[in-house]
């Protein structure tokens, strides 16, 4: 063969491009190696690779073998070609085939097929692995055939994860890959970890390509890093090279790595963070112990406070203080005043001087960030300092929080203890005038405490995983792949701005981002409620155009002051723990988590929902992924949770004079856990003041919808691997009527990702009265930040309409204590923003109430810039919705029936089980019935409709 190659490269009618001898032979031998791999793919689908325990019908695959042959029977064409002869049922079978190469797995026993193969055998290897199951796991490469489908021995024939899906085994990247072209994004979340990535066609470079990969985000006898395997499995099929685990992945072929993760999240909820010491004013050594008394629970008769963060705590010997107060009625007749230089020109006028412009108390005068006057009292002793920070050196302490009295408008002394910390060799830092230059010492401190407490954890976690690529990914050049992370506020950082503050909400920030862009439609503005029901728990939000965000949380009993979007999570998902106390029924708040997993896992776990709905037949396991079990290789083991569920039930009918079916009991938690989802989503509108009649529900997953009447009924999107399982019940349970499931449901958080924009931002403290007098100097002060925050995202590669900020003013009312930060519509322009009309109409929206007697003070500052990362996404599915055209679906097209349990109506023996990507558009879908695809399943109950759109399944609920 290679002679024969060799001949073909050196005739002289070749035409070729001026390139070396062994260039061109290297090439040359590449293409037809990949052409013969296409061909295998389909000729080894064809001997029944991807049909499943019942194999390939003979008379279709006589038919195919002719067809492949073209010796079938012929007919005249329109067109006066000879066609071929196709029946209808080949034609079903086939598109079939097609919806299988989408949603089934690799071959089981691929290692004793490749075995079997590489010895020669085509009919040895068939035999070696059994019946190819038609639900097991997805082949990465086939088998290569020749044209008679004879299996050829001299092609390894490499083994694809057990997680790994994707649309065709025919469009598997097999060209070589151009650099910098593949785009990953991992979500691990507490249970699984899902990594989308696409890559260009190979057809048509101008269009792209996805791949899903979904597995365990822990799993140790298998691999030491989820995000790290998912992304090696992604460039295992895109590359069409075998990656042995362990070995360092090389980055070149690699665009963007972007990770959201839960570590900083679990480390705060467990406890588990790493131990540093604090640093604070001499005096004020309980503060962040003492807080702002206010009872966590009022009503409690034994209040056990969390204890703090910090492990240690050395007092500081330094003061400043404050000359006047920004509520003074005259104040602006009182304060100091300064040149543009910051030099005193008049000194204090009220209360305590002595004529001569000093105030009570000797020390510099100086003007702080904010404008205010800031007396030095007294500096800290550095030598003292450096000596108490080596003795918390030598004793093990490599991380510290500073909180300083005043240091949000005076951060001189925390820089000055900050600087001599890393010169000692702190390996972290937290300034609280760095980290939150904002008023209010204890969220500042407890804050900083927070970030220096997370931050080492998050970083060493980071460390690990960059230690799976190689040094191209770490080194932040432009040429280099860019590796992006999700911050709590929605937007990506990058691994300087990453930090244990900004990553509590890492993970549910991402589905956030991922149901507002592909559902939001800009002309008709619908509110949408996102509901994101994952393994260990359920988050819920809002969005209306903007990310709701809040600046102030508590997590785990420690309030954080940091900007995050306003998600309200409850502790129910598909893997939380269902067990029977005192005559109740019990879902959640313990999770089962990855490892061991619900009882159905084959690892020993507990009772979850996912065993609720496996037994009620919500879930099928030969269409569920077979990662489980010690070999990652297993299907869901529904005995195990029936026989749970029966000695459950055996207990619960004991307890009680009317005894209940199985069904009725495991029914019962679904109920149970049901309620408790839909518990924070009344929270997050009916509590605030929205009504759920001006929302819709929506669930995304992959489908579209046409000619149907949308009118004002209630949105809510619902998304998570267990969303389709439970959104109809809980849409239900809220009076919803309608449901929206994007293609990509089960993984949306890692899709947002992919959508998410950069963010950059500049914050600085004010202290200044809102009065037409000061407004030139805020909006002068704003420009600036304004520029600063627009040249770095300049340095980072945006301009022009890729490139906008947002400005916000933090005020309140004078004589309060509760400050809002305000982002007006600006829809006069940079430096016409109507601040104070904002202000009053959020803080009525919150309050119910306003203090019209009161003058407005704004606290602080900020300029939110924003990098666009992509362009559009499109028609909106409600425009898409508005001229679709629907037709029922042929029953024809279950591609199986299952028997499955329903409220009021029992066991539904017959209920049609579709895959999804087997419909077409238009098709509409009556309850009861479940949609299948690769990565989940959705239950359409008794009374359910659905139609299928391009990009979503829209449901609507009697």
């Amino acid at each position: 063969r290679r002679k024969q190659l060799e001949e073909l490269v050196l005739a002289p009618e070749v035409e070729r491009p001026e390139v070396s001898y062994d260039e061109t032979l290297l090439a040359v031998v590449g293409v037809l190696d990949e052409v013969r791999r296409q061909a295998n793919v389909a000729a080894w689908v064809r001997e029944g690779g991807l049909w499943g325990p019942r194999g390939v019908p003979e008379h279709l695959r006589r038919a195919a073998e002719e067809s492949e042959e073209g010796s079938g029977p012929k007919v005249q064409g329109e067109d006066g070609e000879e066609a071929e002869e196709v029946t209808d049922a080949l034609k079903g079978e086939k598109r079939k085939r097609k919806s299988r190469h989408r949603t089934l797995r690799k071959q089981a026993e691929a290692e004793a097929t490749r075995k079997a193969m590489e010895s020669g055998a085509a009919a040895e290897a068939k035999d070696a692995a059994g019946a190819p199951a038609g639900n097991d796991e997805a082949t990465r490469t086939a088998a290569p055939t020749d044209a008679k489908g004879a299996i050829d021995s001299d092609v390894d024939v490499s083994e694809a994860p057990a997680s790994m899906w994707f649309e065709d085994p025919e469009t598997i990247y097999r060209m070589p890959v151009p650099d910098r072209s593949i785009r990953i994004c991992a979500d691990r979340g507490g249970t699984f970890c899902d990594v989308h990535a696409s890559f260009p066609d190979p057809d048509n470079n101008a269009e792209r390509k996805d791949i899903v990969v979904k597995l365990l985000s822990q799993d140790p006898n298998n691999y030491r890093d989820a995000p790290t395997e998912g992304i090696r499995r992604i460039l295992e099929i895109v590359t069409g090279e075998k990656i042995p685990r362990g070995q360092v992945l090389e980055t070149s072929k690699i665009d963007y790595i972007r990770l959201s993760t839960t570590v900083a999240t679990n480390a705060l909820l467990e406890r588990k963070g790493h131990k540093h010491a604090l640093l604070i004013t001499k005096g004020f050594k309980d503060l962040l112990l003492i807080g702002n008394q206010a009872r966590p629970k009022i009503f409690d008769l034994n209040i056990r406070r969390p204890p703090p963060l910090y492990s240690t705590v050395l007092e500081v010997d330094e003061r400043v203080t404050l000359v006047g107060y920004t509520s003074d009625p005259q104040a602006e007749q009182h304060g100091v005043q300064f040149d543009e230089n910051g030099k005193v020109t008049r000194g204090y006028r009220g209360k305590g001087w002595d004529g001569e412009g000093d105030a009570e108390g000797p020390g510099e005068i100086v003007q702080g960030l904010s404008g205010e006057a800031v007396r030095i009292m007294k500096r800290p002793d550095l030598d003292a300092v450096k000596q108490s920070l080596q003795t918390f050196y030598d004793d093990g302490f490599r991380s510290i929080a500073i909180v300083f009295c005043h240091s949000y408008t005076f951060p001189e002394h925390e820089q000055q203890v900050g600087d001599l910390a890393r010169s000692i060799g702190f390996t972290h830092v937290s300034e609280s005038s760095r980290l939150l230059p904002m008023i209010k010492m204890v969220p500042r401190g407890v804050s900083s405490t927070a970030d220096a407490y997370l931050t080492p954890i998050l970083r060493d976690y980071l460390d690990g995983f960059f230690a799976g690529f190689d040094e191209k990914l770490k080194d932040g050049r432009l040429r280099s792949p860019r590796v992006e992370f999700m911050g709590s506020d929605g937007g990506l950082l990058d691994l300087t701005n990453f930090t244990g503050l900004k990553s509590i909400l890492s993970g549910p920030a991402g589905g956030v981002v991922g149901y507002a862009l592909t559902s939001w439609d800009e002309q008709k503005r619908h509110p949408i409620i996102g509901l994101d029901v994952g393994g260990t728990s359920t988050d819920v939000s809002r969005f209306d155009g903007r990310y709701e965000v809040v600046y102030e949380t508590t997590t785990a009993g420690v309030t954080i002051q940091s900007p995050q979007l306003d998600i309200n999570t409850v502790a129910a998902g598909g893997g939380s723990c269902l067990n029977f106390r005192n005559g109740l029924f019990l879902a959640g708040p313990e999770s089962a988590g990855a490892e061991p997993g619900p009882a159905c896992y084959r690892k020993g776990g507990p009772l979850a929902v996912t065993d609720a709905n496996l037994v009620l037949g919500r879930l099928v396991p030969d269409y569920f992924p077979k990662i489980f079990g010690k070999s990652e290789k297993e299907p869901l083991d529904t005995d195990a949770s029936r026989s749970a569920f029966e000695a459950l039930a055996k207990e619960i009918n004991a307890n009680q004079e009317k005894q209940l079916e199985l069904d009725e009991i495991v029914y019962g938690f679904i109920k149970v856990a049901n309620e408790t989802m839909a518990r924070p989503i009344r929270a997050l509108t009916e509590a605030r003041g929205y009504a759920l009649s001006k929302h819709m529900y929506v669930e995304f997953s992959i489908v579209s919808f046409v000619g149907w009447e949308l009118t004002e009924v209630p949105r809510l999107a619902s998304f998570g691997g267990a969303g389709g399982q439970h959104a109809c019940e809980i849409a239900q349970l809220l009076g919803i009527k309608t449901i929206l499931i994007h293609r990509y449901s089960s993984i949306l958080s890692a899709y947002g990702l992919a959508l998410a924009d950069r963010v950059f931002e500049l914050q600085q403290p004010s202290s200044t009265f809102y009065t037409p007098e000061n407004r030139s100097t805020l909006v002068s002060r704003l420009d600036k930040l304004d520029a600063d925050v627009r040249a770095e995202l300049a340095r980072q590669g945006f301009e022009g309409e890729h490139l906008h900020t947002e400005r916000m003013l933090n005020m309140r009312f004078e004589g309060t204590d509760t400050a809002l930060m305000v982002l007006p519509d600006g829809k006069d322009g940079d430096g016409h923003e109507d601040f104070e009309a904002a202000f009053k109409r959020v803080y009525k929206t919150e309050f119910g109430f306003l203090l019209d007697t009161k003058s407005v003070i704004v606290d602080d500052i900020k300029v939110r810039g924003i990098g666009k990362t992509f362009d559009s996404l499109g028609e909106s599915v409600y425009a898409e919705v508005a001229k679709l055209a629907t037709q029922a679906v042929d029953t024809k097209k279950a591609d199986t029936t299952w028997s499955v349990y329903f409220d009021r109506v029992g066991s539904v023996k017959d209920t049609p089980v579709y895959l999804l990507p087997s419909l077409d558009v238009g098709d509409v879908i009556e309850g009861p019935a479940m949609i299948i695809d690769n990565t989940q399943t959705i239950v359409l109950i008794p009374g359910a409709k659905a139609v299928l759109t391009s990009k979503h399944l829209y449901i609507t609920l009697e």
